[in-house]
């Protein structure tokens, strides 16, 4: 499949696959056509996690050059990142050099800003967790300044940080944008709300797609922290009580719910915690009934999460209809809603 290689001027005017798994039917629409699949009483909950700025690049302390992208801001006020070797988005991460391996204590430069190794993480030499000589907001004013959006060769030129953000972002956590809500324009919400279709959010920290590290790229998705919101947790039991269906808008969101409803024997928590939860085939839903995200190609732990939601013959079928149909993939394609009607 083809992947879009730049934003869309109008990301409402994506075309969307419905998938209807009980039925088995695939149908072609777009993107402004959502509120249209959704019925009163339905709830979209929405990742708010904006984009960090967590692609930095610099030197080792003897002068190697490398790209530390970050991965998740940790409790202790440390840093889990992934090490690259010379280069950047313009060569597949798969083809970057490989980064010098660094042990423990080793000192970096990256985007202007001095970082400790405090530890080398499994499975691979170049997961790490590094401290900043900054902390606070001096710190994150630093990040914004020398930092740039991960990007991925597929793209057709350097993306500024405004254009890895859904219209919703609140709070930097995400490693990589929360793609699925980019379809979800102001228009778009405003037909939302006049067909009764009401959404809420949660917080999470969607991390790295891909390293180019065979190894480190079988271990992905690593745990991720969510902060779901009391409210939220009163709208999905609310919806679902009444007989409404609760769809999430990106595969972070099913994670974030599946997984803190799965640590709490089926009961939604609120507040903070991580999930190690990886969904896939066999998996039985708890708490989601659709999913709103990309238009992902068999063999991705995105189109695995999927098979939670629909069957993988009708998966596979899907894909192929998308791949002849001139779908796009990746973070500013098209989209897909699995849900049946």
């Amino acid at each position: 499949m083809n992947a879009a290689r730049w934003p869309r001027e109008h990301p409402d005017a994506a075309r969307l696959l419905h998938v209807e798994p009980r039925a088995g039917r695939i149908t072609d629409g777009i993107a402004s056509g959502l509120p249209e699949l959704l019925r009163e009483g339905d709830l979209l909950v929405l990742n708010d996690a904006a984009t960090l700025p967590g692609s930095l690049t610099g030197r080792t302390g003897a002068g190697a050059p490398i790209e530390l992208r970050l991965l998740a801001h940790e409790p202790d006020g440390t840093w889990t990142a992934v090490l690259f070797g010379a280069g950047d988005w313009r060569r597949r991460t798969e083809d970057r050099l490989p980064p010098p391996e660094l042990p423990v204590g080793a000192h970096l430069e990256v985007g202007g800003l001095k970082a400790r190794v405090v530890e080398v993480l499994p499975p691979s030499p170049r997961l790490l967790r590094v401290a900043f000589d900054l902390s606070g907001a001096a710190l994150w004013h630093a990040l914004y300044q020398a930092g740039r959006p991960v990007q991925y060769a597929h793209t057709a030129g350097p993306l500024a940080l405004w254009h890895v953000q859904t219209l919703y972002a609140a709070r930097p956590w995400a490693a990589e944008m929360p793609s699925a809500g980019l379809p979800l324009t102001a228009s778009v919400f405003s037909r939302l709300k006049a067909r009764g279709v009401r959404w809420a959010s949660l917080t999470h920290a969607a991390g790295l797609s891909s390293t180019g590290d065979a190894v480190l790229d079988a271990a992905l998705p690593r745990p991720e922290r969510s902060d779901i919101p009391v409210r939220t947790v009163e709208l999905v039991e609310e919806t679902r009580a009444q007989g409404g269906r609760v769809v999430a808008v990106g595969t972070t969101v099913v994670r974030a719910l599946e997984g803190r409803a799965t640590q709490h024997g089926g009961r939604l928590v609120a507040g903070e915690d991580v999930t190690d939860l990886l969904l896939g085939p066999g998996y039985v839903l708890r708490v989601v009934h659709g999913l709103l995200t990309g238009v992902h190609e068999p063999g991705s732990s995105h189109h695995a999460l999927l098979q939670a939601f629909a069957p993988l013959p009708l998966l596979h079928r899907a894909a192929a209809h998308a791949e002849a149909a001139g779908y796009l993939g990746h973070e500013f394609g098209d989209t897909c809603l699995v849900l049946d009607a």
